[in-house]
């Protein structure tokens, strides 16, 4: 059965692999600075004042018609299309489609299209897609999001997989798919986990086992019980 989960979960997960690997990353891709700059202005990294890609750390406003690109960002940016932060980001950060941070993002990102990160987010992503190595806060994304651990509140229109514990609370219209899960799921369709220390709410409800815990839906399925399927409300205690 543990088969089937890592089945179920491959999709999503392995797209969020591929942009979590940032232990063995994070010195290379902090690039050496010409400085920093209080306010940085341009139509797309490196067309910009003042003049460089990736070249100055930015305290205050990054503005870029189209992209901005900076190593360290500690303020607002804002880019029309999207913006990448190679080193740090500790603010607000808003683009139409994308949000990339190569290390750890500290604040609220937004945007209509992607929110990537290859570390943790410890803050908030608003946006259609998120993914990242570990969420430690609030995600609402309108399709969904995968990442390896998660710590707080995830929303998904669609679906939200954790690739290892999640700890706190994921709502879904569609699907929760999670390895361990210490807090709740609860999706209007299903929910499925390996291990479960809480609550799942939904119309299917799976997990392989469940020491101390509850479900309630139409189906609710608890392999290691001794009663597996039961209607309604099923749990282990």
């Amino acid at each position: 059965m543990k088969l089937k989960f890592k089945s179920a979960v491959a999709a999503m997960a392995v797209a969020a692999s591929a942009v979590a690997y940032a232990d063995n990353t994070q010195e290379k891709d902090c690039v050496e600075t010409v400085g920093w700059t209080p306010v940085a202005v341009g139509l797309a990294s490196p067309v910009q004042l003042p003049w460089g890609l990736a070249a100055w750390d930015v305290y205050g406003l990054d503005l870029g018609l189209f992209y901005t690109d900076a190593p360290k960002m500690y303020g607002l940016d804002v880019a029309g299309l999207a913006s990448v932060t190679r080193c740090n980001l500790s603010g607000l950060q808003v683009s139409g489609l994308l949000n990339f941070g190569l290390v750890d993002v500290y604040g609220l990102r937004a945007t209509i299209g992607l929110n990537l990160c290859k570390a943790t987010v410890y803050g908030a992503d608003l946006g259609l897609v998120g993914l990242r190595e570990k969420l430690v806060g609030f995600d609402a994304e309108f399709i969904g999001s995968a990442q390896h651990a998660m710590t707080g509140v995830q929303v998904a229109g669609l679906a939200n997989v954790v690739d290892g514990e999640a700890c706190g609370c994921s709502l879904a219209l569609g699907t929760n798919l999670a390895r361990t899960v210490s807090g709740a799921q609860v999706a209007l369709v299903f929910n499925m986990a390996e291990e479960l220390h809480g609550a799942q709410i939904g119309l299917v409800n799976f997990v392989d086992y469940c020491p101390n815990g509850f479900q309630i839906g139409l189906v609710n399925i608890i392999l290691s019980n001794q009663v597996k399927v039961l209607p309604i409300v099923n749990g282990c205690f």
